[in-house]
């Protein structure tokens, strides 16, 4: 079991899906349930009565399963949530490519995270962010090109898969 100082951690704070927004409501509200359980009983043992939003907080990162929150901005304010790594984002737009006959096409970034094609996928309304830099992965890795549009709602990407 692992421990932050004297605070011993449960036992499933190193399974993955605990770090995974889940999709199920009921087991998403059970890990929400278990998620605030944790940090008050982790405060109350610590003594922690403000969590500052400059500080790292030990509970929003976990070193043995590679999970953590990552920030957004300098000021520490907006913390970004990946429940899914950027290689896995990028693996499920393969996926939507394929499944959607986009190889070889052209299509937006906006059509991606909020196109017809996209609705009941976990790509519909995917964080503007997230959906870019899992394009520019894919890109990297010489599976797509991006196209600069004249503004961010007319971006384009053409798949080579």
């Amino acid at each position: 079991m692992q421990k932050l100082g004297e605070f011993k951690l449960p036992h499933f704070f190193n399974y993955p899906p605990y770090f995974t927004l889940q999709p199920v409501r009921d087991t998403r509200e059970k890990q929400v349930q278990l998620w605030k359980e944790l940090i008050i009983e982790y405060c109350r043992a610590q003594k922690v009565f403000i969590i500052g939003l400059e500080e790292d907080f030990p509970l929003f990162s976990n070193r043995a399963i590679e999970r953590r929150a990552e920030w957004t901005d300098k000021g520490h304010k907006k913390c970004l949530i990946l429940w899914h790594r950027i290689q896995e984002w990028a693996d499920l737009i393969v996926h939507f490519v394929k499944e959607n006959g986009l190889e070889d096409n052209v299509t937006t970034v906006e059509e991606i995270r909020s196109g017809t094609e996209s609705r009941g996928t976990e790509l519909y309304g995917i964080d503007r962010s997230v959906l870019m830099r899992a394009l520019k992965l894919l890109e990297h890795k010489g599976k797509l090109v991006i196209f600069k549009g004249a503004s961010t709602d007319d971006e384009g990407v053409k798949f080579s898969l």
